[in-house]
């Protein structure tokens, strides 16, 4: 897969782009380290900051960063943001499409993943997002790349999808619980201080034993985990939290975890 090289029209402003335990809430800050399997998750907003700690956590001087937008069948304007964010930053940014043809597609999902230093994952349907990765035998190579120490993250969709499971808009009418990947262990929810169902629906499922406990983040906000350890707590906004939730006895506990504030 070649670098893309995208012009925006002068509507967008003429751009050119080379191409569980309970944790407590005071995680310390870690460096950046080549070993370990990274994931970096927010609950909504993976732009600059979260992109440019990402790289940071790559120990590579410029990585190779690539946007993988299956859950929002391959937006055109979901590709557009992801150039502009990387735009300022000293990476290598790439796309990979799920919607392909074997004519315009010489290399294989495998070649393209697992050449790059991390992988960022779009919002959009989570349930969809499940479905091709499956049939495509994308979920396989997320595995390799994530044991090989490709630092994997995303927002929404991009941040559900790690985990065993949790909640998620992507079927008719109501929010629902929905199985994903697993690297991640227990539950999550994202937007969790964005939509209005979110909050309600997780403290429910959990206080029932449907749901496993875990974490939810507003947007703006996420977690850095290396393995299944959470080793920091970040927001790009003054109030934006995250939360483990977990049932003790009968009732629904929600532990604040602080995040620290990145740029």
């Amino acid at each position: 897969m070649k670098r893309r090289k995208f012009i925006v029209s002068s509507a967008l402003s003429s751009i050119a782009v080379n191409s569980g335990e309970l944790i407590s809430s005071d995680v310390n800050p870690v460096t950046a380290r080549a070993e370990g399997r990274k994931i970096l998750i927010a609950g909504g907003g993976f732009r600059e900051a979260f992109i440019r700690y990402m790289a940071e956590l790559t120990g590579k001087e410029r990585p190779r960063l690539c946007y993988l937008p299956t859950a929002s069948a391959d937006s055109p304007s979901g590709t557009i943001s992801w150039f502009q964010n990387c735009a300022n930053l000293n990476v290598v940014p790439f796309v990979q499409e799920s919607f392909i043809s074997s004519y315009r597609m010489d290399q294989s999902f495998e070649d393209v993943l697992l050449s790059m230093d991390g992988i960022v994952v779009s919002g959009g349907n989570t349930l969809n997002q499940q479905a091709i990765w499956k049939v495509q035998g994308i979920d396989v190579i997320l595995k390799e790349a994530w044991d090989r120490g490709i630092v994997l993250g995303g927002a929404s969709a991009g941040s559900l999808c790690w985990f065993e499971e949790g909640t998620t808009d992507s079927r008719p009418k109501e929010v629902t619980k929905i199985e994903c990947l697993g690297f991640l262990k227990g539950s999550h929810s994202p937007h969790y201080d964005a939509e209005a169902a979110r909050r309600p629906l997780y403290e429910r499922l959990i206080k029932s034993g449907e749901l496993m406990p875990g974490y939810a983040c507003d947007n703006d906000a996420g977690i850095y985990f290396e393995d299944n350890e959470v080793r920091r707590v970040v927001s790009t906004r003054a109030d934006a939290k995250v939360y483990y939730v977990s049932r003790v006895g009968d009732e629904v506990v929600e532990r604040v975890m602080e995040p620290e504030r990145i740029d």
